[in-house]
């Protein structure tokens, strides 16, 4: 049996000394593994991964680890805990100080804990499944916002060709109904926001697991709503549509 507590003890401490790293990094020299047309992969991300990983591991021996930079212990394990080192990987490399660590813990296919930290301004966002969602120790809640015309909604973009067909079909439906739109990228920290009251909705065409597994977590506990319809070719992949459980969202975009 895991004791909740503890595990959101170690994920608190991992986070916060990965948030530590990402801050003191941005003012030295990055070094670049990957560089392509729309992603940027960082020795920032693999060192950030890399401590998350560690510390989870030796509170945690017999657990695995999935990662966007890879897996560590044990791939079979009921208990696997779900990281994004750097979610926002290309605002942390233009130095644009929005960015985040998402950090889930899933067993037996069910995510129990979350937490995503944002070492920029300091903020730092907790779930666990029993649990009231907080941020920097306040309870939070999704706004009370219905109307699609007072809706501030985040848009996410996807970079493969028909992906970003459908991104902007939803750019153009969403826009004129809603009050402002936003661009943000990261989406651990747009469900943060969501959770919290400050988004009403956020709609990504391609997310994987790690960008969203606390977040999740994060917004329904906070009293929101999460749709993920899986991509039929990438298993891995989903489209997302994130929202405060009120404002109509989902049915805009079904339309036409």
């Amino acid at each position: 049996m895991i004791s909740l507590s503890r595990a959101l003890s170690v994920a608190t401490d991992a986070a916060l000394r990965a948030g530590e790293l990402l801050v003191a990094r941005q003012n030295e020299e990055m070094h670049v593994d990957e560089l392509h047309q729309n992603d940027i992969k960082l020795q920032a991300d693999r060192e950030s991964q890399d401590l998350i990983a560690r510390a989870i591991l030796s509170a945690f021996p017999d657990h695995g680890v999935l990662g966007e930079e890879g897996c560590a212990g044990d791939p079979e394990s009921s208990a696997q805990w779900i990281v994004d080192p750097i979610d926002g990987t290309v605002n942390y490399y233009y130095g644009i100080p929005h960015f985040g660590i998402s950090i889930a813990l899933r067993v037996h296919e069910q995510v129990v804990l979350g937490v995503i930290h944002d070492p920029m301004v300091r903020e730092f966002w907790t779930v666990m499944d029993d649990g009231t969602p907080t941020l920097n120790q306040r309870a939070i809640r999704v706004s009370d916002r219905t109307a699609l015309s007072d809706a501030i909604v985040s848009v996410g973009f996807a970079k493969r060709p028909e992906a970003l067909a459908e991104s902007v079909r939803r750019y153009g439906r969403v826009a004129p109904a809603v009050r402002k739109l936003r661009m943000l990228g990261s989406a651990a920290l747009e469900m943060a926001y969501v959770a919290s009251g400050r988004l009403d909705a956020y709609v990504e065409e391609q997310v994987s697991i790690w960008d969203i597994a606390a977040g999740r977590l994060l917004v329904e506990r906070a009293g929101g709503r999460v749709a993920l319809t899986p991509h039929p070719n990438r298993p891995d992949r989903f489209s997302i549509i994130c929202t405060n459980g009120r404002v109509p969202i989902e049915a805009l975009l079904a339309e036409g």
